[in-house]
C-alpha cells in the first residue's frame, strides 16, 4: 500500500507561481510512475503531466506545457510540480497519482492510476 499525500496549494494571483509537493509513504516510490492530474470545479478530472520512473523523461499535457514543471526526489519519496504563470482556468483540486507500470509518452488513463492522493486546492485569482 502507497499513501500520497500532497501540500502546497493555496491561493494564488494571476501570473504567480506555486510548487506542489506529494509526499510518499513506503520503500517503492522509485517502482512508481508518478503523475499530477487536477480536476476544475465542475469538470471532470484530466491528467496534467507524468514522469518516469528515474525523472528522466516527463510528458506534459498541451495546456501546461513551458509552465509547469515536474521533477521527483526518490531519496526523499517525493513529487514535485512546480507551476509558474498560473491562469485562472489552472484553479482545480491537483490529485497526486502513482501507477506501477512503465513511463510513456502519452496521458495516462485514471484507470491506470493504483494510488490517488486526496488533493490540494490550487485558486488563481484574476
Amino acid at each position: 500500500q502507497v499513501q500520497l499525500v500532497e501540500s502546497g496549494g493555496g491561493l494564488v494571483q494571476a501570473g504567480g507561481s506555486l510548487t506542489l509537493s506529494c509526499a510518499t509513504s513506503g520503500r517503492t516510490f522509485g517502482s512508481y510512475t508518478m503523475s499530477w492530474f487536477r480536476q476544475a470545479p465542475g469538470k471532470e478530472r484530466e491528467f496534467v503531466v507524468s514522469i518516469s520512473r528515474s525523472g528522466s523523461s516527463t510528458y506534459y499535457v498541451d495546456s501546461v506545457k513551458g509552465r509547469f514543471t515536474i521533477s521527483r526526489d526518490n531519496a526523499k519519496n517525493t513529487v514535485y510540480l512546480q507551476m509558474n504563470s498560473l491562469k485562472s482556468e489552472d484553479t482545480a483540486v491537483y490529485y497526486c497519482a502513482a501507477w506501477g507500470g512503465s513511463f510513456y509518452s502519452a496521458s495516462l488513463p485514471e484507470l491506470k492510476v493504483d494510488y490517488w492522493g486526496k488533493g490540494t486546492l490550487v485558486t488563481v485569482s484574476s
